[in-house]
């Protein structure tokens, strides 16, 4: 089951929100709407370790860069995946 989350942020803690996000780890995809535009939309890969994570998103979060610099708020979106494991024995 997953579920959907957003987030209204400034550009210049886009990235640091993004980066908090991801290391969460039960993030399925990051989009990132501005002017109810998406800017860009992030399929991460769901229990990939946070390393593996860090090394494939560095261009990714050099493009949120970009981005940041030149919007002062957007919208990330987010779609998480909920453990549906919980109780089951």
């Amino acid at each position: 089951m997953s579920t959907k989350e957003s987030f209204t942020v400034s550009g210049s803690n886009l990235i640091e929100k993004v980066k908090e996000l991801v290391h969460q780890g039960n993030v399925r995809r990051v989009r990132l709407i501005h002017e109810e535009k998406a800017l860009i939309d992030i399929p991460l890969s769901v229990g990939a370790p946070a390393a593996a994570v860090v090394v494939l998103a560095a261009p990714l979060l050099a493009a949120l860069a970009a981005i940041a610099a030149l919007v002062k708020e957007c919208t990330i979106e987010i779609e998480k995946v909920e453990d549906t494991d919980e109780g089951k024995d």
